[in-house]
């Protein structure tokens, strides 16, 4: 069957299709509430006259089609089978796992904030969401200062002796220590909750009527601690601006550059715009579609749905969408395209921000290029320096020792090709053969099929540092397939009969050159080289530290009787660090698999030194 016949035969009911190519590979998956009617609009003899769908539909060569009962089943499955396969010119939406929730779960015991990526229908509480997990801690920082909730889960807190830190410095109320009531840390709970909703006005009536009551009382520190919570909602309340009436919302705003598809996400909490997040994405097909598209794959991986949500112009399954999401929240959402008012001008104001945005990235685009060129001409580069590697080990007298790589793509960190290298083969403190084995580990002939080879990598050190890298590319019989330099820290240096001390510039050495290549300091190209160092660095330095703390919890425990090396890997995979084995409790050390009450007991009483170790007797 041709083409065209499997076109006039599409019947008239809601389903999925899935345009294929000449290969067979899935290239489009879309939705349609009349299968018919849509696939027509991209066949037909009038077909659609934009020249990016003209050249999707001449590499169509085969469709098929999956019916479903309603709309919303449609959006469902459409959703799944672009997850799915990844088609080339459907929307995809790689960083949907960035945002960041406020959890709550009311039926716990003292209930806490957490900070959550996902917010599934679990009967808990999710405010948000936030645009990176800082931006999360903060306002979970804000709000322990006003209401000062557990932070540690309640087994941890009860296992203490005496309450955490954070109630010296009034940030918990200790209701592990039974210094609160029940009764008043629910209050709290349903403060903090009022506050994230914006309903100030109801939380600061409440919290006026107690501190009256307290103080009728004659519980007059009861009453100072709701003044002193007064105090700093209102203050806080003052520093924000309402910028609209009614519950929460988001606005999506957009700006088109070809087949760039700029989104902008205004986040409207309480009636304040709290945050806002941008997408930058490749979109071939029709405005609406795009954002329809993106309203799918944003709110239905879980993240937090508000009451409305406000669009700049109409979107075909808005009715279908708002249903789906409406079901996922468990009440009632509007989908709308306001025309006039504040609503109007918060949309307008959401799609200036996608213009601001889209032009922001063209320069920073333009400037990062402008710096590789730079780059590429001050340090004699065979290359354009586009995808940048840089190597560290980091080793203390040989022990723990380990290598990082880190990677830069168009000056930018590109941290899904990170690695880190435990070392296996070199024993004592030489870094060189340190370095020798991480550079043949990731340069092997499998590795270099996989993943290419970078156009430069930067070592740290000087001209030792720099000879003793260019030998193991030599003998890995890579030489010329990339550029390679090194960067050398500054140093503090002060003449003999000086008493100034002078900070010396930071240098780039090449091979086959003995005096270093000095950049102008603070200028664009060295602070990105620079940046690359001290990334490596960071990443060597804390995968060494979670080696370090590995090992030494295994040391903690290895030394007593019956602790073999599965009791060793369980008790290390659960607890994860030696100081979280010891704020453990006997029955927290007992429940690990392989371990029992006798044996927890005489862990528990070693590590708080009720017991000598072998190395003590």
């Amino acid at each position: 069957m041709t083409l065209e016949d499997k076109i006039r035969r599409l019947p008239t009911s809601p389903g999925v299709y899935l345009m294929r190519d000449a290969d067979g590979v899935i290239i489009y998956v879309g939705k349609a509430r009349n299968l018919r009617q849509r696939v027509r609009t991209y066949f037909g003899t009038a077909g659609d006259g934009r020249y990016h769908v003209k050249f999707l539909m001449a590499k169509v060569a085969d469709l098929e089609v999956m019916l479903t009962d309603t709309e919303k089943e449609a959006l469902l499955l459409e959703n799944t089978l672009i997850k799915q396969h990844r088609p080339r010119y459907n929307l995809d939406l790689k960083d949907d796992k960035t945002y960041f929730s406020l959890r709550l779960d009311p039926s716990e015991e003292f209930p806490r904030f957490s900070i959550v990526r996902k917010a599934p229908r679990d009967g808990a509480r999710y405010f948000g969401p936030y645009a990176s997990a800082s931006a999360a801690r903060q306002v979970l920082q804000q709000l322990t200062r006003m209401f000062p909730l557990r932070h540690y889960p309640f087994k941890t807190c009860m296992a203490r002796k005496r309450p955490c830190l954070y109630h010296q410095i009034g940030q918990c109320s200790a209701p592990c220590h039974k210094l609160i009531s029940p009764a008043d840390y629910d209050a709290l709970v349903q403060g903090a909750i009022l506050f994230l909703e914006g309903k100030n006005r109801e939380l600061t009536a409440q919290f006026r009527r107690r501190m009256d009551e307290a103080a009728a009382e004659l519980r007059y520190e009861e009453a100072a601690r709701w003044r002193n919570l007064l105090r700093s909602i209102e203050v806080t309340v003052e520093k924000q601006k309402v910028v609209t009436r009614g519950g929460d919302c988001d606005v999506v705003g957009f700006h088109r550059d070809g087949g760039r598809l700029e989104l902008a996400l205004l986040f409207i909490r309480g009636g304040v715009l709290g945050g806002s997040r941008l997408y930058g994405l490749q979109w071939e097909l029709d405005d609406a579609e795009g954002i329809a598209a993106f309203l799918r794959q944003h709110y239905v991986e879980g993240c937090v749905i508000p009451d409305e949500i406000l669009l700049p112009l109409e979107i075909e399954e808005s009715a279908a969408l708002a249903e789906l999401l409406g079901d996922l929240r468990g009440k009632k959402l509007v989908i709308a395209c306001p025309q006039r008012g504040i609503k109007r001008e918060l949309a307008e104001l959401a799609c200036k921000n996608a213009a601001a945005a889209l032009r922001e990235r063209d320069e920073a685009a333009a400037g990062i290029q402008a710096t590789l060129a730079d780059l590429q001409q001050r340090l004699h580069l065979s290359r354009l320096p586009r995808r940048i590697e840089c190597y560290d080990i980091s080793t203390i007298q040989g022990r723990h020792s380990v290598g990082s790589g880190v990677v830069f793509s168009d000056g930018r960190p590109d941290k899904a090709h990170y690695r880190r290298y435990r070392i296996r083969e070199v024993a004592g403190q030489d870094d060189f053969a340190m370095l020798s084995e991480v550079f043949g580990r990731r340069f092997r002939p499998e590795k270099i099929e996989q993943e290419g080879v970078p156009d430069l990598v930067v070592v740290d050190g000087g001209i030792g540092q720099l000879n003793a890298a260019h030998e193991i590319v030599r003998l890995l019989g890579l030489e010329g397939r990339f550029d390679l330099v090194s960067l050398a820290k500054s140093r503090t240096e002060r003449a003999p009969a000086s008493a100034t001390v002078e900070k010396s510039a930071e240098r780039v050495f090449l091979p086959g050159r003995r005096n270093p290549v000095v950049l102008r300091q603070n200028s664009s190209a060295l602070l990105l080289l620079a940046a690359i160092r001290d990334e490596a660095h960071r990443f060597a330095i804390e995968y060494h530290r979670t080696v370090r703390g590995k090992e030494g919890i295994a040391s903690g425990v290895e030394r007593l009787p019956g602790i073999g090396p599965k009791r060793r890997t369980a008790l290390l995979q659960h607890f994860g660090s030696l100081q979280r084995l010891k704020e453990a409790s006997m029955e927290e050390i007992a429940a690990v698999a392989g371990m029992n009450r006798t044996l927890a007991a005489k862990l528990h009483d070693s590590l708080h030194g009720a017991l000598p170790t072998e190395s003590e007797v």
